[in-house]
């Protein structure tokens, strides 16, 4: 089992930059593709970047290319979204997930998942 905890969430700017974090503990996860999600008010849960655990390769929505940053610390056992250049419309509750699949942005392909953060940009 994999267990996913998210922190880092809270209210900011637009234009403001946060960091979220996605401690992981349980199996070794050298094998896992981990994932950020992130589902807004009335909408479904959308893709929004991904990295492999050890090679270090990332994938990412069109919509947080630029902006956003995902990375991983194998010693801490944590993965990282930097989120630069906010606006209104990333508000939305930000989850993990963790999954033994290539990089994809389809939600079924991780197995494990967070309980989810909150960030809410205002304008």
């Amino acid at each position: 089992q994999v267990q996913l905890s998210e922190s880092g969430g809270g209210l900011v700017q637009a234009g403001d930059s946060l960091r979220l974090s996605c401690a992981a503990s349980g199996r070794t996860l050298s094998m896992y593709a981990m994932a950020w999600f992130h589902q807004g008010p009335e909408k479904e849960r959308e893709f929004v970047a991904a990295t492999s655990w050890s090679g270090g390769q990332t994938y990412y929505a069109d919509s947080v290319k630029g902006r956003f940053t995902i990375s991983r610390d194998t010693d801490k056992n944590t993965v990282y979204l930097q989120m630069n250049s906010v606006k209104p419309e990333d508000t939305a509750v930000y989850y993990c997930a963790a999954g033994k699949t290539y990089l994809t942005a389809n939600s079924r392909s991780y197995n494990y998942w967070g309980q989810g953060t909150q960030v809410t940009v205002s304008s």
